[in-house]
Order: C-alpha cells, then sequence, then structure tokens
C-alpha cells in the first residue's frame, strides 16, 4: 500500500477490523518511512450477476423480484416471511455457485419450484403454474397427481426414487 504523505510503497498493518456492517475491513497502517498513519477499507468485489430473458434480454439480477413471486405463491399459506426469504438466499447461493456471471430465468424459476415444493406443496403448484403457464387443465393435473403420488408413498412408508 503506498503511503498517503510521502508516497513510499511499504508499511504495516497497526489494526484490523471490521466496519460496522460487516461491509469492509478497516485497517490502520504505518509508513516504514515517514512514521505516519493512515487508513485504507478493503471491500468484498460484488460481481453483478445477469439475468437472461426468455426474449434474450438481459438484466441484473433482483432478489426483490423472486422474493414477491415467492410471497405470491405462499399467500394465505402457513408460511412464514422468514422461510420465504430463506428460500431467496438459498436460491442467489446455488445461483452463484454454479454460474460465474450469467444465467437463464428459466434456470432461476426451476431454482425457485425446486425450494418451494421442500416447502410446500401449495406454494409449489402456485408458482409452477404461473412459472410453466400451464396450457391447459391436463397439464396442471398432471403436475398434482406426481405430488399426490409423493403423498401416499411417503404415507406407506416408503418415498419415490
Amino acid at each position: 500500500m503506498k503511503c498517503s504523505y510521502c508516497g513510499y510503497k511499504e508499511d504495516k498493518v497497526i489494526d484490523s477490523r471490521a466496519t460496522a456492517e460487516d461491509s469492509a475491513i478497516r485497517r490502520r497502517r504505518q509508513c516504514l518511512k515517514c512514521g505516519r498513519r493512515f487508513t485504507t477499507y478493503e471491500y468484498i468485489e460484488e460481481v453483478s450477476l445477469m439475468i437472461i430473458k426468455k426474449d434474450g434480454t438481459r438484466c441484473p439480477f433482483d432478489r426483490k423480484k423472486i422474493l414477491a413471486g415467492i410471497m405470491k405463491a405462499c399467500e394465505k399459506r402457513p408460511i412464514s416471511l422468514d422461510k420465504m426469504e430463506e428460500v431467496v438466499t438459498q436460491v442467489e447461493r446455488a445461483i452463484q455457485k454454479k454460474f460465474d456471471r450469467e444465467v437463464s430465468s428459466s434456470r432461476v424459476g426451476e431454482l425457485v419450484m425446486e425450494k418451494l415444493k421442500l416447502l410446500d406443496d401449495v406454494a409449489y403448484v402456485r408458482f409452477a403454474s404461473v412459472y410453466r403457464q400451464f396450457k391447459d387443465v391436463g397439464q396442471f393435473m398432471e403436475e398434482l397427481k406426481d405430488i399426490l403420488d409423493k403423498g401416499k408413498h411417503v404415507k406407506h412408508g416408503y418415498t419415490r426414487i
């Protein structure tokens, strides 16, 4: 780090601590030439994740949009806002692990459905019906049949593989 007073390139770190909101690390440094002290801050470089929509356009990833969709699907269900936000966080982490800078909106939707399916069947079907844009009642019934079959297998002590 270059001294802000004399420009010398060597210093020693006297103290390091996280900022109040844990968004950066504050370091107190002392120049090895002039002895003066100065403060530097280190921040995590945020890489913006872009969503590729069905029409090919791109927009920044937005947690609020995903949460709004989940809230709509969970409306009048016994699911806390904390649980819904946890789903959003799980989806966001999965995306950050699997994708570098861009991800298709369809993949995001699939991840949300995977998480909702584990959380609440009704919320899952609501989200899937909007997301997958079922063309007819048959498609909708097929999805319900899968959920009902899963319930029967669980009742009888075994799960479907």
